[in-house]
């Protein structure tokens, strides 16, 4: 585990200051330590009273954001604010013919910024990296391997051992393999403003994404470059927010030819309920389909329940969250995610501190 913690900050120090993400928040932190702010203009108080009023505007005015108005921008995943998701899943995962159960840990960081294009379009990207602990220790030419997206065990194009279809009810759970797992691009291409309906707002963007074979050790990659098709909608209500990332991974090209075809999708929907300005209960679980799987069941579906609330340490604004999920629908030939737990933290700063993100 001494590794993992390791390459968890490592990473996390990195993606920061390769982003200037923790160069903003350090900035921002820092001017907590200055003297008591003087009080707030007219114009200022009438921004911090408008929960929607919007945060370019507010910063161009000379004034703050509230923390509630940080935390509306953050609700949006396609809005001008720029975050650094650093999130942990523990995973139960099963093997559905012997039964044996074992711990599977991932480490997911995201790199969220947008871009400017025009008055009409933003550019949304991001940049995903994963640090994995599995509970398997094989030799290479076993066939195993990770997912791109969310790090989920991938069996073997032929069964377990090599030609054994369906595998053999044997321990496939002994030793454990971890390291940095294959990283993945997103790009979103979405329009500047929101569409009114009823009393919240939808917007919506579409994109492709590319999987790098970067992973430290074959179990924890695919082996392959991968590329797809990419979207992303949400309804903001009042109380309400609800919508889904789909993300399609084929590979295109291998860097291993003996490992199993990539051919998957990743959607991850997400619904919760407001409780206040800045906390709400609700999921944001992945369901997986695995379109290579021998299986009749070839997706994963789970279901959960958690809270998200945010907070500001300092003058930056933190969002904090924890989710229980459970799969109500598994493969019933290899490895799945029975339960899981997620954790995450995700530091923010509006992209109107950075002129290069507009």
């Amino acid at each position: 585990m001494n590794s993992v913690k390791i390459m968890l900050r490592g990473a996390l120090t990195i993606i920061m200051l390769a982003t200037g993400l923790g160069a903003a928040t350090v900035s921002l932190a820092q001017e907590a330590d200055q003297a008591p702010a003087e009080p707030l203009s007219e114009e200022c108080k009438a921004f911090a009273a408008d929960l929607n009023a919007d945060v370019g505007d507010i910063m161009r005015a000379g004034c703050k954001p509230t923390v509630g108005q940080m935390s509306a921008l953050m609700d949006n995943p396609l809005g001008n604010v720029a975050m650094l998701f650093t999130q942990v899943d523990w995973m139960v995962k099963k093997e559905p013919i012997s039964g044996r159960e074992d711990m599977q840990i991932n480490y997911m960081g995201i790199a969220q910024f947008p871009k400017k294009l025009n008055d009409n379009w933003n550019l949304i990207n991001r940049v995903i990296w994963n640090v994995g602990s599995v509970p398997l220790d094989l030799d290479n030419d076993s066939g195993f391997g990770s997912s791109p997206g969310d790090g989920s065990i991938l069996p073997p194009p032929d069964g377990f051992p090599p030609g054994a279809n369906p595998p053999l009810p044997i321990d496939l759970f002994r030793g454990r393999t971890t390291g940095f797992g294959d990283m993945m691009y997103v790009a979103l291409f979405s329009p500047s403003g929101t569409k009114k309906i009823g009393e919240g707002n939808f917007t919506w963007g579409a994109g492709f994404d590319v999987g790098l074979p970067t992973a430290s050790e074959d179990i924890l990659g695919s082996g392959k470059w991968t590329a797809g098709p990419s979207g992303l909608a949400v309804y903001m209500g009042p109380k309400w927010k609800v919508g889904g990332l789909v993300t399609h991974f084929k590979d295109f090209a291998s860097r291993d030819s003996a490992r199993a075809d990539v051919n998957l999708t990743n959607l991850q929907y997400f619904l919760f309920y407001s409780l206040n300005e800045t906390t709400a209960i609700g999921m944001a679980p992945n369901i997986i389909c695995n379109w290579e799987q021998a299986s009749d069941n070839k997706c994963t579906v789970p279901i959960g329940l958690g809270f998200v609330t945010t907070a500001n340490i300092g003058k930056v604004p933190f969002r904090f969250g924890a989710e229980f999920h459970y799969s109500i629908v598994t493969p019933d030939d290899s490895l799945f995610t029975k339960w899981n737990f997620r954790f995450y933290v995700i530091p923010a700063a509006p992209s109107a501190l950075f002129k290069w993100m507009n």
